[in-house]
């Protein structure tokens, strides 16, 4: 699993897709950029994430996260990371709850995701979430992972059998696509 984020996280890296405009946290800041740059660019650093910071996060969503998602929130901190049509919350250091909060709480209406049970943390394509259902009977809270169309807000589509296979899944769609180009 964390082989195949490494991959997406350099193929974007080799593709010159990590810069951004505004602020870059100053441990992921590239230090030999121009600072009158309005796009900064951002270097990928190993994650900082403790598990007293993961179980804070849990505490405030008011859910426990799955193994394979606090794994992967240990590994790496980057800006942007996109697999096929998902593209994964922002996870920058010092920031990275922050950013995972307003997609969370803020990102669409609360009344159609977090408070039916459904955690968003990925990007669709330019239309929907990746969400946790939390409503679903799963061992160790391992969720399935559903689609949520903001067009039909009460419409969640079972799209994965939980994070770690999506990931797998996703990384087979984007060979597949890469071998039609």
């Amino acid at each position: 699993m964390l082989e195949i984020i490494d991959k997406y996280l350099q193929k974007w890296k080799d593709l010159g897709h990590q810069s951004r405009p505004g602020e870059i946290e100053p441990e992921m800041a590239d230090a030999t950029q121009n600072e009158d740059e309005e796009w900064r660019n951002w270097n990928v650093i190993p994650s900082k994430v403790t598990d007293s910071e993961i179980q804070e996060f849990e505490e405030s969503i008011g859910f426990k996260l799955p193994a394979s998602f606090k794994l992967y929130l240990k590994h790496k901190h980057f800006y942007d990371l996109q697999i096929a049509e998902c593209n994964l919350c922002s996870h920058p250091v010092n920031i990275w709850r922050s950013e995972l909060s307003e997609m969370i709480f803020n990102g669409y209406p609360r009344e159609y995701l977090i408070d039916k049970g459904r955690i968003p943390f990925a990007n669709w394509s330019d239309w929907g979430y990746l969400c946790f259902d939390t409503t679903a009977n799963c061992d160790d809270f391992d969720y399935p992972i559903v689609l949520w169309d903001h067009e039909r807000a009460d419409n969640f589509e079972k799209k994965y059998q939980n994070f770690s296979s999506m990931l797998y899944e996703l990384d087979e769609v984007d060979k597949r696509m890469k071998d039609e180009e």
